[in-house]
């Protein structure tokens, strides 16, 4: 597997389970980067989707990525504090063009004061009947939710005090 070098400009890819592509986000700067970790920023990005349609991201953001959960976190720096989108989908991948992952539908928001909802239950079962998930992936997911909502209550990994000031400044000094 390849693996992007620090401050390489690098694009994200999901994809859906039937391997359709999802949403690209068009740049993003590799901040870390090792056999398990993938740690990026962005602020104002392109973001394509399947259908076309095309936005721009309105805050910074920093993005980690691991290759044994499957899940990956998107922490947004708004005024009011820090958002942190939480996408299930499988460990990341990578290569020359980008770094690559399947979108399972599920998320979970983290609100700047600790509280979280998982979203999209009903498009995460249309979808697991529509691209015929297995049972495996489904108690993979159902399990990694569970990791996420420790790791967001405990406040580890990407949702710790010193995770978003570390990165963010790191991004600064690289743009």
């Amino acid at each position: 597997m390849y693996l992007p070098k620090e401050k390489e400009i690098i694009q994200i890819k999901s994809y859906k389970h039937d391997g359709s592509l999802h949403r690209t986000w068009k740049k993003t700067v590799v901040l870390k980067s090792t056999e398990n970790v993938i740690i990026g920023g962005n602020d104002h990005t392109l973001v394509v989707e399947s259908d076309g349609r095309k936005w721009v991201t309105r805050e910074p953001a920093i993005c980690y990525f691991h290759s044994e959960y499957w899940f990956n976190v998107i922490s947004m720096i708004r005024e009011d504090g820090i958002y942190h989108y939480c996408n299930l989908g499988t460990p990341f991948a990578s290569d020359e063009e980008a770094v690559k992952y399947i979108d399972y539908d599920l998320d979970i928001k983290v609100f700047p004061d600790g509280r979280f909802h998982l979203l999209d239950e009903g498009e995460y079962e249309q979808h697991r009947k529509q691209m015929k998930y297995p049972d495996a992936i489904d108690r993979i997911l159902r399990h990694n939710v569970d990791v996420l909502s420790h790791w967001i209550l405990d406040k580890k990994g990407p949702f710790s005090k010193d995770y978003i000031d570390i990165w963010y400044e790191k991004y600064k000094e690289y743009c």
